[in-house]
């Protein structure tokens, strides 16, 4: 880049400087000190000339200029000769002294320019400064600054020309008459000690290391006077801080003399200035300087001013914190740093101020108190030392406030003490339980809005402060090792540390961790009569119980596990290797599935199976026995969690399951029988799936525990009960036989097939029917709870599935098989049925839909009973409106659901045209219904029907579909219903039995036919209502049919259509009347034969479709059509 051409880019940059735009002279400064950083001397140079050739340039612009060259400066200052240096100086200081009164901005540009330029070049600087500071004459207030400012930045540089500079400066002082210069003046005085302390501190690096304090102290001496005597009783705030902020720095130069003659005066009158000033950090910080000096000295009044030194340092610890306000945070930096003075040369006298303030009535006073002691043990260590047992007993108190405030105060104590050796003390134990209570808190019970006044933010929880606190001391603090470990390890187990696991298991993981490295292949967990540790096998069964559910308390889950692995050897030696392979596992299976996204099922059936294999690599009956002891001793701690609880149940089951004792299991499961809470039913499917999985390998002696209790007086409602439940209410002696039921339902549902259906009716359902009914004088009396009801459905579908799933379950006669049916329909027709409450007519269908294929077959009546039963109960419901019970939405699909599969089932049993056709003429009351909802689900269950049918049709020989007609002439009209949904079902189940009329014609099930699929075309437009649209699709519809209907069909589909004309939806009257005539159009000629071989004297006849003798055909009568079974035939208005 040629300097012709920097200079032209710089003289553009320079001119553009006076653009109006804001943005744009910040972006031009940005241009110049970007030239400045590839040619510094170049872009100083047209500065400088710019400035000196433009006097009149306003100073707002000048001030930018001046800016970037600052910038330049203090990047490039040690690529700039003399020469560019003192030209640079000669401007800034002919910009800063132009204007005798103050511009603020401007002038402080300059002054800054010379600041940067005198880090490299201070004896040109200074040249320039001390021609414009003459004695007798007040010097330009930015020349003061500049020297202040200079004395700081360079103090190597500065402090040889302090004393020449002093003895200029200090006779000016009493000629200092404006507020404004007698500010300068402090923050001259004040800069010019703090760099000569600067120097002082850094003797061995300064050029010059004869220089002593002595040689200030003088100068020093007199400017004191004239500040603390005169200026700081001035009534202007500026001057007072000015002064004070001076003070601090210059007491450690006063003649240590002066200092102590001057204490009894100076404290007090700084002390004095905390009322006069609402910003007091500036005078925290001069106090810190001057208790500083004076215990430099070794002052003895310090003694005497000790008390009320303490006292104001305390009230300003205890104003509130805002985090808006960096001053107020300065200030208790400051007072803190006042403190550390304090502590260090009066330790006993600090602890006896502090320690009776812990118990003060005033929150911020007990705050502020805990506050200063960790600060005083953090940063007076070695003075503390012998303190320890003073301030732990001290501490008692502390422990036993619930105010948040003082809680998160008495956390960091903690960790202040933990890094400084006192939890290692007699009496550190209740500090590290205590910030184990803390880590347990609920983090959503602790407000987290501003205190009454609104003066205080939002701080960390109590909770959050002290999960930190113990992962930090756990990991950084190696002392603290010893003091953790093991103790931590008797938090594990207790109920109310649970919300504090996860931080526990991580600390105590780093710390076994250390402990595996230090000593490969040991035990880490070395008990030696210590019996406040938790055994081996309550660790397991806590951990595991707790992983159930992996996401509560920050991924407890994972930590649990974690440690588990952790502790391997110690829980039995042989399971490292296996352990080693499956903890992971776990542990990737949920770092892949979010908190929201995880099956809790899938979740828990890997814990299980992570059981099962862990009792097996065990392999130690004694182990599994101590193991199953422990987990039954656990159960009641989880009673305010039931799926933890029922999690536990199920680990009791499993490990029972794996125990070869049968003495053994038999008391565990006495004893988990009596001693479960029934009346929580959230515990019946934990009690019951533990029973379950344990019978899984000791089905007999599972039974025969059940089978005892079940003959216990629990279950006798007369008096006398049996004396565990003497003063249980007749309430929960009926939620312990819903209990029992569902036990007896799971032991059928787990144990092996082949010993269940020896035992499904002697010993379960026998039990289970006992459970469920009582006798009061010799009278069978069934129970009207809805629980009891629910619970005998549930253990009905189990002991079903179970007998359906075994291999021989085809073969098993059920002889309960009708009673049951008829119980179940019982609680289904009791039943409201205009509304759902309960999900017992969905599982009552469930169970009549497992029953059904179990032999022996049903009667017909019962059957049709059956449907006619449950259609009733259902069809009917109004479900709520959307928004009214987010419940209901589900049940309601789950009980529709239900009575498909009930519906599907019985079609299995007879997957004949006449068995369709029977269960079309019960839904055919609800297809021609009144009521919309009633039609679209009629529709839909048909549709379902028909798709099964569809699907499981075999057809050996070609036969004809004998009902097509019929079942068409039923559905096709509904095309034109009121309801889209009912219109669309409809055109489904045409668009099926034209299918099943290719099946049985002999084509393949892949086979698809133009025409049909063209059906599902018009499906899609049968959406909207336009009545043209509607009856022109119908008419399609009836073209389609018309091409596929066989010819022995025509007629009995006439004849449904005709009775469709006098249907109470007049758009399905018309869709029939379009379909009828569409019909004729196409296929009339068929007819015309018919007719008048039919045609008798009154022109009426009788026309019989379908084979002569043919079983379930349909016949044609004056009246209507006839057909078999049950609900009443359909009847045909329609005359021919």
């Amino acid at each position: 880049m040629t300097r012709s051409y920097v200079q032209k880019l710089s003289t553009i940059l320079l001119d553009a400087i006076t653009d109006k735009d804001p943005l744009v002279q910040e972006q031009v400064c940005s241009a110049l000190c970007a030239l400045g950083e590839s040619q510094p001397e170049e872009a100083l140079r047209a500065c400088e000339e710019h400035l000196r050739l433009h006097e009149k340039l306003a100073h707002p612009y000048r001030t930018m200029i001046l800016r970037a060259m600052e910038t330049v400066v203090s990047n490039h200052i040690s690529e700039l000769d003399k020469d560019m240096a003192r030209a640079v100086i000669l401007l800034a200081s002919s910009e800063m002294t132009k204007a005798k009164d103050l511009v603020w901005d401007w002038q402080q540009a300059a002054s800054n320019v010379l600041v940067a330029v005198g880090k490299q070049f201070i004896g040109t600087v200074m040249e320039e400064m001390l021609s414009k500071l003459q004695p007798g004459a007040l010097p330009h207030y930015f020349v003061v600054r500049t020297l202040a400012n200079l004395s700081v930045c360079n103090a190597f540089g500065m402090v040889p020309f302090l004393t020449s500079i002093l003895n200029t400066m200090l006779p000016m002082l009493g000629a200092a008459k404006h507020d404004a210069t007698r500010e300068v003046l402090c923050y001259a005085l004040q800069h010019f000690s703090e760099g000569t302390l600067e120097y002082l501190a850094n003797l061995d690096q300064a050029p010059d290391p004869t220089v002593r304090k002595d040689a200030f102290a003088s100068h020093m001496s007199s400017a004191y006077d004239i500040l603390f005597q005169q200026w700081l009783q001035s009534r202007e705030a500026k001057l007072r801080l000015a002064v004070v902020q001076a003070l601090g720095p210059m007491s450690n130069l006063l003649p240590s003399e002066k200092l102590e003659e001057q204490l009894p005066k100076l404290l007090p009158g700084v002390l004095a200035l905390y009322k006069r000033h609402a910003e007091t950090c500036h005078v925290s910080k001069s106090l810190g300087q001057i208790l500083e000096a004076a215990v430099s000295v070794g002052s003895r009044t310090l003694d005497v001013q000790l008390d009320s030194l303490l006292a104001a340092l305390h009230a300003q610890i205890c104003v509130p914190v805002e985090s808006s306000s960096p001053l107020v945070m300065s200030n208790q930096k400051e007072v803190l740093r006042c403190f550390t003075v304090l502590a260090r040369c009066s330790p006993d006298r600090l602890l006896a101020f502090l320690l009776p303030r812990l118990d003060s009535s005033t929150e911020r006073s007990r705050v502020g108190t805990l506050h200063v002691l960790r600060h005083a043990i953090n940063s007076a260590a070695a003075q503390m030392e012998v303190k320890k047992p003073f301030i732990l007993s001290a501490m008692r108190l502390p422990l036993l406030d619930s105010n948040s405030k003082v809680k998160r105060a008495v956390v960091q104590v903690i960790s202040a003490m933990a890094h400084h050796g006192y939890l290692e003390q007699p009496g550190g134990e209740a500090l590290v339980e205590y910030l184990v209570q803390q880590c347990a808190l609920p983090p959503e019970a602790e407000p987290q809005t501003a205190g009454p006044s609104g003066e205080e933010p939002p701080a960390d929880s109590v909770h959050a402060v002290s999960v930190r606190t113990l992962y930090l001391v756990s990991t950084t603090v190696d002392r603290m090792s010893d003091v953790l470990w093991p103790y931590l390890l008797e938090f594990v187990t207790p109920v109310r540390f649970t919300g504090a696991l996860t931080p526990l298991c991580r600390s105590l993981m780093h710390l076994a961790q250390k402990r595996q490295e230090a000593a490969p292949g040991a035990l880490l967990i070395q008990y030696d009569g210590n019996v406040t540790l938790p055994s081996p096998y309550a660790i397991a069964t806590r951990l595991l119980a707790v992983s159930s559910s992996p996401y509560q308390g920050d991924g407890r889950g994972a930590a649990s596990l974690g440690l588990l692995n952790v502790l391997h050897r110690d829980i039995h030696p042989s399971l490292g290797p296996r352990w080693a392979t499956t903890i992971p596992l776990l542990l990737e299976y949920l770092d892949e599935h979010a908190a929201d996204a995880l099956p809790q099922k899938e979740w828990e059936e890997k814990l299980l199976a992570f059981l099962r294999d862990t009792l097996a690599a065990v392999s130690d009956n004694t182990w599994v026995c101590q193991l199953s002891l422990e987990m039954c001793k656990q159960l009641p701690c989880y009673n305010g969690a039931p799926q933890e609880k029922n999690f536990l149940y199920r680990c009791v089951g499993t490990t029972l399951g794996a125990a070869s004792r049968k003495d053994v299991v038999k008391k565990h499961l006495r004893e988990l029988l009596e001693t479960a809470r029934y009346q929580e039913e959230a515990e019946h499917e934990g009690l019951a799936c533990c029973f379950g999985i344990c019978a899984i390998s000791h089905l007999d002696d599972t039974l025969t525990q059940l089978e005892d209790f079940v003959r216990s007086d629990v279950f006798r409602k007369s008096t006398g009960i049996f004396n565990i439940f003497k003063d249980r209410s007749e309430v929960e002696a009926e939620k312990a036989k819903g209990a029992l039921m569902l036990c007896y339902g799971h032991v059928a549902a787990r144990a092996p097939r082949e010993l269940v259906l020896a035992r499904a009716e002697a010993d379960i359902l026998r039990n289970v029917f006992q459970c469920f009914s009582t006798k009061v004088l010799g009278v069978k009396v069934e129970t009207k709870d809805p629980a009891l009801k629910l619970c005998l459905v549930q253990s009905v579908c189990m002991v079903c599935q179970a007998i359906r799933s075994s291999a021989q379950g085809g073969c098993f006669h059920f002889a309960q098989k009708a009673e049951l049916v008829a119980q179940m329909m019982e609680f289904i027709r009791a039943e409201p049925p205009d509304s759902l409450r309960s999900p017992i007519r969905k599982k009552a269908m469930l169970a009549c839909t497992y029953l059904v294929p179990l032999e022996p077959a049903l009667e017909e009546q019962v059957r049709a009973d059956m449907v006619h039963g449950c259609l009733q109960s259902v069809m009917a419901v109004l479900t709520e409106p959307e928004g009214d019970d987010d419940r209901q939405e589900p049940l309601y699909l789950d009980t529709m659901q239900a009575l498909e599969d009930l519906l599907t089932s019985l079609l299995q049993r007879d997957l004949t045209p006449q068995g369709l056709q029977v269960m079309v003429e019960h839904l055919s009351p609800w297809i021609k219904s009144p009521r919309g909802h009633e039609r679209v689900r009629a529709l839909g269950l048909s549709a379902c029907l028909l798709q099964h049918f569809l699907e499981h049709l075999h057809v050996s020989a070609l036969v004809p579909f004998h009902n097509l007609g019929l079942l068409i002439g039923l559905f096709s009209p509904r095309c034109a219903d009121l309801w889209p949904a009912t219109r669309q079902e409809a055109v489904s189940c045409v668009h099926s039995l034209l299918y099943l009329q290719l099946g049985y014609e002999g084509f393949a099930r892949d086979y698809r036919d133009t025409a049909v699929e063209r059906l599902l075309v018009l499906k899609g437009g049968l959406v909207h209502s336009d009545p043209a649209t509607l009856f022109h699709t119908c008419h399609s519809i009836a073209q389609i049919i018309a091409k596929r209907l066989p010819p022995n069909q025509l007629i009995s589909l006439l004849l449904t259509l005709f009775e469709g004309l006098g249907d109470t939806d007049k758009n399905c009257s018309r869709a029939a009347s379009v379909m009828i005539n569409c019909l004729l159009k196409e296929r009339g000629h068929l007819l015309q034969e018919k007719v008048r071989r039919g045609a008798g004297p009154g022109g009426r006849g009788e026309a019989r479709p379908g084979a002569s003798g043919q079983q379930g055909g349909v016949s044609l009568r004056r009246g209507g059509w006839v057909s078999w079974g049950s609900p009443p035939p359909l009847h045909c208005s329609a005359e021919v």
